[in-house]
């Protein structure tokens, strides 16, 4: 009766195992792979796991990594849905020109991120960051409405990006200062000052917008590096993706 949650993203397969399609439902079992090993799950991570009763997950990868997570999902005679943005679900609305190309992903997120904030209080305006390969700043107003996002490079592509395009630029580690006086911290506080002026940016926006303080939660495998250089109170959730397929389960089946 277990269910399976996965998370495909630009460069990793995140998946959790829980004892039910619910929010708030026990976690069994948790793991990882890049993408260039997901051939090896249903032998490897997989093979020691119960059959789940029902798979679901969202995929921003392409329809290629798609089939070979499917293929390994043959383990077990199971159907797997994938989630798909559209116009509303479990109480969120999409306010995207076009929301079927909305990333799954961010959709996702701001379920979960949408829950969370509900479970914990009254409903208030709510921006959503996940940090990973790209960085994405989601906006949600009061009454559940996606009103808008943005996205900007996370900041290996951004470092990747000045080392290609400047010369004799090459990109150590760095640390976060205030006021960087290397090379190495200037290019780690740069990026990591980007990023988090576009949350800022997007939290002013909201703010104005609606006329109440925003809830930001900020997510993805980078995020525990931002969140201590956020200029607004952050609320770190690594499992949000997997907050939001919960809910979304939890609705449909």
């Amino acid at each position: 009766m277990t269910f399976l949650a996965l998370d495909v993203g630009n460069t990793r397969l995140k998946w959790a195992v829980y004892d039910a399609p619910k929010v708030g439902a026990r976690l069994i079992a948790h793991g990882a792979q890049f993408l260039e090993n997901i051939e090896t799950l249903a032998e490897g991570d997989w093979q020691a796991l119960d059959a789940p009763r029902w798979v679901v997950g969202c995929v921003v990868a392409g329809d290629a990594v798609k089939r070979r997570v499917q293929e390994q999902l043959e383990l077990w005679d199971v159907n797997p849905q994938w989630v798909v943005s559209s116009q509303n679900e479990a109480g969120l609305t999409n306010g995207y020109d076009h929301p079927a190309r909305l990333g799954s992903d961010r959709w996702v997120a701001m379920i979960g991120a949408r829950q969370r904030l509900l479970a914990q209080g009254p409903a208030r305006p709510c921006v959503v960051v996940m940090v990973g390969t790209a960085v994405t700043v989601e906006a949600i107003d009061t009454e559940g409405h996606f009103l808008g996002g943005i996205i900007l490079p996370g900041h290996g592509i951004m470092l990747r990006a000045l080392e290609s395009g400047t010369a004799g630029l090459h990109v150590p580690t760095g640390d976060v200062r205030d006021f960087p006086t290397n090379t190495s911290d200037a290019l780690t506080s740069g990026g990591t000052f980007a990023i988090s002026g576009a949350v800022q940016r997007m939290v002013d926006n909201l703010r104005r917008h609606c006329g109440d303080e925003p809830v930001v939660y900020m997510t993805g495998g980078a995020g525990w590096k931002m969140a201590p250089s956020m200029s607004n109170p952050v609320e770190l959730v690594d499992s949000l993706i997997f907050d939001g397929l919960l809910e979304v389960a939890s609705k449909r089946i």
